[in-house]
C-alpha cells in the first residue's frame, strides 16, 4: 500500500495530518525538483540580548567547547553551528530595542513613526514562505506569547508595534501572531466545518473525531507504521489534554514556561505533519520583562537584569535567563530530531535559527550577535561548528545562504555580499 503525504486523518469535520510513514509514496517534490523530503525553516527570537561573557564557545571550527549558556545544547552539538561576529549594519542607529528587533529578520532601517506610516521590509521567513507558496496547507505560522503592544515609547518616539513583529509580508505589513495554543491546536486540525473562531470551544477533543480513521489506517500499514501512527497520536492526545489544563479566560496559559512549551511543540507537529514548513516564534516582545522567579536563583523580570551595568549577581541572573532559553530551543530540537523521515529526521530537513537582536542588553549592543543555527538543510548546511567571521559580517549573508539550503536562492538580500563562508556543503 502507498500512501500520499497529504494523506489526512478525518472525521466529524475535522481533519489532522499525518506524520511521515514508510507506507507513503515519494515525498512531494520540493521547489527544486529533487524530490527529497520537504525543507522547513523556523526563527526563534529570545529578547534582551545576553550576557556575553558566558555566551560564546571556546575554540573554532569543529573543535569547540560549548560556553555554559550553551551547555543544554551539548547532545546536539554535531546539528548546530554557532556564528559569531554577525550583526544587521541596518540597526546600528536609532533606539535601544525597536530599530534592532524589528529588523532582526528584514536586516533594513525602520522607518521612526509613532504608528501611522510603519515601514521595515520583507523578512526572510516571508519571502522563503512567499517562494514555496502552495505546497503546505498552511504558507506559514506565526506565534508569540505576549500580546502586541500598543502606543508609542515617548522615550524613544517610536511606536511599540514594532517590537512585537518579527514576520513582515511586505515593508508595511508585520504578521500577526497566535498567541492562543488552543487556536494553533485546532489549525492544525483544518477544521472544515462546525464551530469556528473564539466561539470553537473544545467540547469534546478533536483526536476523538479521527480516531476511527486512524483505526482503519493501522489494519492497512506495516508494523513500524503502526508504531510510529501509535507514538504520534499519543503525543497530540497529551497536547491536546496540556491545551485544555492551561487555557485560562484569557485564552493564554498563565503559566509561562508552559505556555512556551507548548508553542514549541505546535511548531514541531507542524513541520512533522508538513503543514507548514516556515514558522516564526518570539519568546517574548521587545524590552520584555516577563519575570523568571520560576527559575532558582532568579529573582527579577527580564528587561531588568538584562541592564546588569556589570553587577555580578545581575549577570548571573541574565545568564539564568539566557540558558533557560537555550534549554526551550533545545527541546525544540530533539522533538524534531526524534522525528523520522525516511532515511533521515525532521532535524536534519530543517534550519532552525535562534538568537536576539542584541548582543549586551545592557548597552544595546547590536554587534557580534548571538545566533545558533541548528540542523542540516536536508544536507546543505555544514553543522557542527563555531564558524568565526571578521568583526561586523552581514547578517544578511547568513539568510542569503538560508535561502540557498532552503531551496528559494537569491543574489542579494538587504545588504547581503554573498553567502557565509563555511556555513554551505556543495
Amino acid at each position: 500500500m502507498k500512501i500520499s503525504r497529504r494523506t489526512i486523518l478525518s472525521g466529524a469535520g475535522v481533519g489532522l495530518g499525518l506524520p511521515w510513514l514508510e507506507a507513503m509514496a515519494a515525498p512531494l517534490p520540493t521547489i527544486d525538483g529533487t524530490g527529497k523530503p520537504p525543507q522547513r525553516m523556523a526563527m526563534l527570537y529570545m529578547p534582551n540580548g545576553v550576557n556575553p561573557w558566558a555566551w560564546t564557545p571556546e575554540g573554532k571550527g569543529a573543535d569547540f567547547k560549548l560556553s555554559p549558556t550553551l551547555q543544554p545544547l551539548e547532545d546536539l552539538k554535531s546539528h548546530i553551528t554557532v556564528l559569531t561576529n554577525l550583526w544587521n549594519e541596518n540597526s546600528k542607529s536609532g533606539d535601544g530595542h525597536y530599530v534592532k528587533e524589528a529588523a532582526w529578520l528584514t536586516c533594513q532601517t525602520i522607518k521612526k513613526t509613532p504608528g501611522e506610516d510603519i515601514a521595515n521590509g520583507v523578512s526572510v521567513d516571508q519571502l522563503a514562505a512567499q517562494r514555496i507558496a502552495g505546497q503546505t496547507p498552511l504558507p506559514s505560522l506565526e506565534l508569540g506569547v505576549t500580546p502586541v503592544a500598543i502606543g508609542v515609547d515617548a522615550v524613544v518616539g517610536y511606536t511599540r508595534v514594532y517590537g512585537s513583529h518579527i514576520a513582515w509580508s511586505s515593508p508595511s505589513m508585520p504578521l500577526a501572531r497566535e498567541l492562543n495554543p488552543r487556536s494553533v491546536y485546532e489549525r492544525l486540525f483544518r477544521a472544515s466545518s462546525g464551530p469556528q473562531g473564539n466561539e470553537a470551544k473544545m467540547d469534546s477533543l478533536l483526536l476523538d473525531r479521527v480516531l476511527g480513521d486512524a483505526k482503519r489506517l493501522r489494519t492497512q500499514v506495516g508494523t513500524a507504521d503502526r508504531v510510529r501512527l501509535d507514538e504520534y497520536l499519543s503525543v497530540m492526545r497529551s497536547l491536546e489534554e496540556r491545551v485544555q489544563r492551561a487555557t485560562i479566560p484569557t485564552d493564554r496559559p498563565a503559566d509561562h514556561a508552559e505556555h512556551v512549551r507548548l508553542m514549541l511543540d505546535m511548531i514541531a507537529t507542524a513541520f512533522q505533519t508538513d503543514t507548514t514548513r516556515v514558522a516564526t516564534f518570539m519568546f517574548g516582545n521587545a524590552v520584555s520583562n516577563v519575570s523568571f522567579r520560576f527559575l532558582e536563583g532568579v529573582s527579577a523580570g527580564h528587561h531588568d537584569v538584562s541592564h546588569h551595568q556589570k553587577d555580578a549577581d545581575k549577570l548571573r541572573q541574565y545568564q539564568l535567563i539566557n540558558r533557560w532559553h537555550v534549554e526551550q530551543y533545545a527541546y525544540l530540537l530533539r522533538r524534531l530530531r526524534n522525528m523520522q523521515e525516511g532515511e533521515s529526521n525532521v532535524l536534519d530537513n530543517s534550519m532552525i535559527l535562534f538568537g536576539s537582536a542584541l548582543s549586551d542588553g545592557d548597552r544595546h549592543y547590536p554587534h557580534n550577535l548571538p545566533l545558533v543555527l541548528a540542523g542540516k538543510g536536508g544536507g546543505r548546511i555544514n553543522a557542527g561548528q563555531h564558524l568565526v567571521y571578521a568583526e561586523d559580517t552581514q547578517m544578511a549573508n547568513l539568510y542569503v545562504s538560508m535561502l540557498e539550503a532552503f531551496g528559494t536562492p537569491v543574489d542579494r538580500f538587504a545588504d547581503s555580499t554573498g553567502p557565509l563562508a563555511g556555513l554551505l556543503r556543495a
